[in-house]
């Protein structure tokens, strides 16, 4: 019976064979330990090569959860918008609150292969905006302003320049955060009424627009 499996091979290729399976097995390895120095808590290998560790994980391997996490996140935060639309006769329109957030989860649900972009574009957009920014919605510096810009250009990529026949002129973002209600055998005390935080509305400019929709704005205010 003749022989299987690399045994079977060739002398040379048993050799790249056997090199080719020790590199994928130093990979796994390498990519388990970074991964487990990104999740656990901060201790003294992490400390010293923790820019190593975040140039291995950031962007592709990035983890949201941590090892040992004394109060995991207990509440649902959705955001939401609305828009002031100018119609061709001058009036002016407000949009209900659109729950982006919700359109998200509607399109995960029961999809086995979610995209990235429905999972995390908004979410970690609002995350960056609030880490970002004070309390009353002041910048912290280039990375607010820069967040701030983030956050309009997937509003407007959602909402569009266009809209119920109208131009979309500004545009107002809100989360609403509703805490998890505890199971039935705790007798821990949760409000679960919604929470809103309101950014001041916002003047929508070329540079907030998708694809060419900048450009069409533009020539239509010369």
């Amino acid at each position: 019976m003749a022989s299987r499996g690399i045994a079977g091979l060739p002398f040379r290729f048993q050799v790249v064979a056997a090199l080719a399976l020790a590199v994928i097995g130093v990979i796994a390895c390498v990519q388990i330990g970074m991964v487990f120095l990104h999740v656990a808590p901060s201790n003294t290998v992490s400390k010293e090569y923790g820019k190593a560790v975040d140039d291995w994980i950031y962007p592709e391997f990035e983890q949201n959860w941590k090892l040992f996490a004394p109060n995991p996140l207990q509440q649902n935060i959705n955001v939401q918008a609305r828009a002031e639309i100018r119609m061709p006769n001058g009036t002016v329109r407000t949009t209900d609150w659109i729950d982006f957030s919700a359109q998200d989860g509607a399109a995960i649900q029961h999809n086995p292969l979610p995209s990235h972009t429905e999972q995390n574009e908004l979410r970690r957009g609002w995350d960056f905006f609030v880490g970002s920014h004070t309390d009353d919605n002041k910048p912290n510096g280039l990375r607010g302003e820069l967040s701030e810009q983030y956050l309009r250009r997937i509003v407007m990529l959602r909402l569009g320049a266009h809209r119920d026949g109208g131009t979309v002129d500004r545009i107002q973002v809100r989360s609403m955060t509703t805490s998890v209600k505890g199971p039935s055998w705790s007798d821990e005390k949760t409000d679960t009424r919604p929470a809103y935080r309101e950014v001041p509305w916002w003047t929508v400019t070329p540079a907030d627009l998708p694809g060419g929709a900048g450009d069409a704005r533009t020539e239509a205010k010369r």
